[in-house]
């Protein structure tokens, strides 16, 4: 193994699915990451114990251990080196926007569905490593935040604050910024906030996204006295960069 091979980063991957396994282990391994590979979540929480990974590619639905209990372990724990932040993108079949959400409330850092392609995998375990080694994501004892341009959301209260004062949102502004905080590189068409937020397919003549963004908007600027969301005319809205 060459100096550059034994430098790469580390990612878990958990999956009891072994052609699923298999296809993800010999793809990162061509993008010269050093693969390890659980077929269980016992076999995974002995790998954690023993060593740090940079990501952990997580299946929700696994013997033994779930991929649910295996993020509270992650996050309710410290590792042999501190308190060092293992990132973990959840790779899973559910695709209810419920099941989604609540995997990130839980400490997850992305959520991919299945069938996946490959290079969006990789793109996303990019951008989860950029933002966690950026200090985007910030680690407290009983808690988990995304912080941007100010705005601070407390993943495990579902809080959002800016400089310590509450912002009061309502339960979709908050699904809907949470979707910004967590793909801050991302643009969002009508149609991708109201498929995930509302769980139906968009109708080009419904009023629903231009209220409630316009809502959030306005309680963000009023809060911040800066726009936190931006509008990419013809396309949709996207996190306004720093």
């Amino acid at each position: 193994m060459n100096e550059e091979k034994k430098n790469s980063r580390e990612v878990l991957i958990v999956e009891d699915d072994r052609e699923i396994r298999a296809l993800l282990a010999n793809f990162l391994t061509e993008k010269e990451m050093n693969v390890t590979e659980a077929a269980d979540g016992d076999a995974a929480y002995s790998f954690i114990r023993e060593k740090h990974f940079d990501i952990i590619l997580l299946d929700m639905m696994l013997p033994f251990k779930t991929g649910d209990e295996l993020i509270k372990i992650l996050r309710g724990s410290k590792s042999r080196e501190g308190n060092t932040y293992t990132p973990v993108i959840v790779i899973s079949a559910k695709t209810e926007i419920d099941t989604r959400l609540n995997a990130m409330q839980s400490g997850a850092d992305d959520y991919i569905t299945k069938p996946f392609d490959l290079n969006e995998v990789y793109v996303r375990i990019e951008a989860v490593l950029r933002r966690s080694e950026g200090g985007e994501y910030v680690k407290n004892e009983d808690s988990e935040t995304l912080t941007a341009l100010g705005v601070t959301y407390n993943i495990s209260d579902n809080e959002v604050t800016f400089e310590g004062r509450p912002i009061k949102l309502t339960a979709k502004e908050m699904k809907l910024l949470l979707l910004f905080m967590k793909n801050p590189k991302k643009t969002f068409s009508k149609a991708n906030l109201y498929k995930s937020v509302w769980e139906d397919e968009y109708i080009y003549e419904d009023n629903t996204i231009n209220v409630h963004m316009s809502n959030l908007r306005k309680k963000l600027m009023d809060a911040t006295g800066r726009e936190i969301i931006e509008t990419v005319w013809g396309i949709g809205y996207r996190l306004k960069e720093e």
